[in-house]
């Protein structure tokens, strides 16, 4: 017992350590008005629409996404240095770059930002944003609502096709659950078949 106390201690101390980034936007009158991400170097993430939501949605990263977002951090020095663009344009929503490792925190806040590492890194966390939205608007509509479970499906095909989803993994359990229940359209059954398929055959073979 002891030693499972001590090597539970320790885990967490590691887990402490881990580097994390965050990012947030903050746009009154959007849909939604507030959302941030915090991503670990494990691939773990939360997604919340609230700072003090104690119920985030949780995904996991690829491996190639995690080292895709650490590596254009590192790029831009952890935040470190301003981002901003020294032209005068519309206002876009409040964006936070954040970092942390073992406590020590470094962040940069900006509107617009011409730094194309910044752009890139500014698109990973909205691609993550968009994939955590279509996945709460599927599992409402499974829930709740199975006449709108086709429209959340098509929304979620559409931005499959684009290249707007991360994490693909985590659309499979509610897209096999739809697949397979009878009580919903058979179009819909039909349309989470195929987007399964298209995620199970993106994917690397091991």
């Amino acid at each position: 017992m002891k030693w499972t106390l001590i090597f539970a201690f320790a885990s967490l101390l590691l887990a402490g350590d881990e580097p994390s980034l965050f990012y947030s936007r903050d746009f009154p009158g959007s849909t939604p008005a507030y959302f941030q991400l915090t991503v670990q170097k494990s691939g773990d993430t939360d997604y919340r629409e609230a700072k003090d939501d104690d119920l985030p949605l949780k995904f996991k990263l690829s491996s190639a996404e995690v080292q895709a977002v650490f590596d254009l951090a590192e790029k831009l020095d952890h935040f470190k240095h301003p981002l901003e663009a020294p032209v005068k344009v519309a206002f876009m929503g409040t964006k936070t770059f954040g970092w942390d490792v073992g406590g020590q925190k470094t962040e940069v806040k900006f509107n617009y930002s011409t730094d194309p590492n910044a752009q890139a890194l500014l698109d990973w966390f909205e691609r993550m944003a968009e994939s955590a939205e279509h996945r709460i608007d599927l599992e409402r509509a499974a829930k709740y609502d199975h006449l709108g479970v086709f429209k959340a499906l098509m929304l979620l095909g559409s931005a499959l096709e684009r290249g707007r989803l991360v994490a693909t993994d985590q659309f499979l359990p509610i897209l096999d659950r739809v697949a397979k229940n009878e009580n919903y359209m058979h179009t819909a059954r039909a349309r989470a078949a195929e987007i399964a398929e298209a995620i199970r055959g993106a994917q690397p073979q091991q």
